[in-house]
């Protein structure tokens, strides 16, 4: 009888800690997706930004590493399918950037418009002099698509 009983006993314990688990797992990647960028349109207008300054920041970090490859990944789906990614290698001077400030990023329901301050380095013609820590206003523009942020570039 004492091994029937501890048997069902065991067999419930079983159960609930499967049940305490799953559970568990599903809170990990609930939390480990708004840690991630899970933004909706429904999001708070400080929580996209903060997303969208967190992903703005990550991609000029990238571009003044000169790592294009990671910065095109922050290019919107639709951007990356009218420019691919030798093209974006050939048009875009990594390198350059010296440095990058955010000021601003208001967002409404899809948008997010990013204000910031970059400091780079011009490179003229061959044969001229090269103008260095030029600091220039420019504003980005993202988009909200599918739980994440996603810069649009121009074409």
């Amino acid at each position: 009888m004492r091994s029937d009983l501890q048997a069902r006993r065991d067999r419930e314990f079983r159960a609930r800690g499967w049940w305490f688990r799953v559970a568990s797992v599903a809170v990990v990647v609930a939390v480990a997706g708004c840690a991630a960028g899970g933004i909706s349109n429904d999001s708070t207008p400080e929580m996209k930004a903060a997303a969208v300054k967190e992903r703005s920041s990550a991609r000029w970090a990238a571009l003044i590493k000169g790592d294009k490859d990671a910065a095109y990944a922050y290019l919107s789906p639709g951007t990356r399918e009218m420019v691919s990614l030798e093209q974006f290698r050939g048009r875009v001077q990594a390198g350059s950037f010296r440095s990058v400030q955010i000021d601003k990023v208001e967002c409404d329901a899809e948008t997010c418009k990013v204000k910031l301050l970059l400091t780079y380095d011009y490179l003229p013609a061959k044969g001229t002099t090269t103008a260095k820590g030029i600091t220039t206003y420019v504003e980005e523009t993202w988009v909200l698509d599918k739980g994440q942020a996603w810069f649009v570039g121009r074409p």
